[in-house]
């Protein structure tokens, strides 16, 4: 039986608060033991992060991909609390690429910034994305970390454009160590000095510079990238292709630049909470957070034939060993430099 009239019925419009940027943290704590001991906590600090430092007001959608009852309880609390924006709670293990897609498949924000839950981020990450995506018009995912070697990930666009341009070379890292810093919180003991003095940059027409590739632990994207992800669901709970099919290989089907920041404005933090971890985040300063267009960033059109072109020829081919050595010293790195870019094995 139905009695009274729908509140909602006459051709009543959807209204809703103007965000231009969306966060999405899909999170996985079936326990609390263990390898996830101090993943909970992690997580807060990920969540907090963003809340304090973003220059903009976005919202931010966690998908809890078969937490705890008990992290669900506290999740619910932050829904409450109005933390956060959506919360999507699967009681299956669906892994990280299927429950991205629950947000993605509706995502409307001209931003969308997609990040493991145990990232830190630092003041001005916001401010220096964006600034990425102004200076490089066909930007399409910038992450906040720039990472060591990545320069030649599906960056082929980029090199086939700016091969015999001074825009594109080898510049000094800005922060070695954030570079050590990365490498330790994916289990490496330490950094070898030849991973953190030179990295593949970018250089735009203002003067911005940004470097080549684009890790997708964090990475914001134009969400446009997000037409070019396959139709159907990943068969993986994580790792396999399915980072590189769903993340990574859409910018360059929309024919995007791959990029990240010169410097680093986030840090991966691992499984295991250090001290240094609350300091730097008790650190963190708050942010004056207004809305933001970002309307008026190009707009990015899938491209096969230029995928085919630079990243399937002119990709392998910039990868073989004879020519990567003349075009890396074109670039203006020194014979040893070179040796330890393609022939040194660690």
């Amino acid at each position: 039986m139905r009695k009274g009239y729908n509140p909602t019925k006459g051709g009543k419009l959807v209204v809703k608060e103007p965000c231009d940027h969306r966060v999405i943290i899909p999170l996985h704590i079936p326990n609390e033991e263990g390898y996830f001991k101090d993943a909970y906590r992690i997580f807060e600090l990920c969540l907090f992060s963003v809340l304090k430092t973003a220059s903009s007001k976005l919202k931010i959608s966690i998908i809890s991909n078969k937490c705890s009852h008990q992290v669900n309880e506290r999740l619910l609390e932050l829904y409450k609390d109005q933390e956060i924006d959506e919360l999507i709670i699967e009681k299956e293990g669906i892994g990280k690429i299927n429950s991205l897609l629950k947000a993605l498949r509706t995502v409307e924000e001209r931003l969308v910034t997609i990040t493991d839950a145990d990232v830190l981020f630092l003041n001005n990450w916001e401010d220096e994305v964006v600034k990425v995506f102004k200076s490089f018009p066909k930007a399409g995912a910038v992450c906040p970390v720039p990472v060591y070697r990545k320069h030649l990930d599906l960056t082929a666009n980029i090199w086939s454009k700016y091969l015999f341009s001074n825009k594109l070379k080898f510049r000094a890292v800005q922060d070695a160590e954030a570079l050590e810093n990365f490498a330790k919180s994916i289990g490496w003991p330490y950094l070898r000095d030849e991973f953190k003095d030179v990295i593949g940059t970018l250089k735009a027409k203002n003067g911005n510079v940004a470097v080549l590739g684009c890790s997708h632990f964090v990475a914001t994207y134009k969400s446009e990238v997000f037409k070019a992800v396959p139709d159907e669901n990943s068969p993986y709970l994580i790792d396999g292709d399915s980072e590189f099919l769903y993340m990574d290989k859409p910018v360059a089907l929309m024919d995007g630049y791959r990029l990240s920041t010169y410097n680093n404005y986030a840090y991966h933090l691992g499984n295991v909470l250090e001290n240094w971890m609350e300091t730097a985040f008790e650190g963190l300063k708050n942010e004056k957070q207004d809305f933001h267009d970002y309307n008026d960033f190009y707009v990015l059109k899938s491209n096969r034939l230029s995928y085919v072109i630079t990243n399937k020829l002119f990709g392998r081919m910039i990868k073989m060993k004879p020519l990567l050595r003349r075009v890396l010293k074109f670039k203006g790195l020194s014979k040893s430099q070179v040796f330890n870019y393609v022939d040194k094995t660690y």
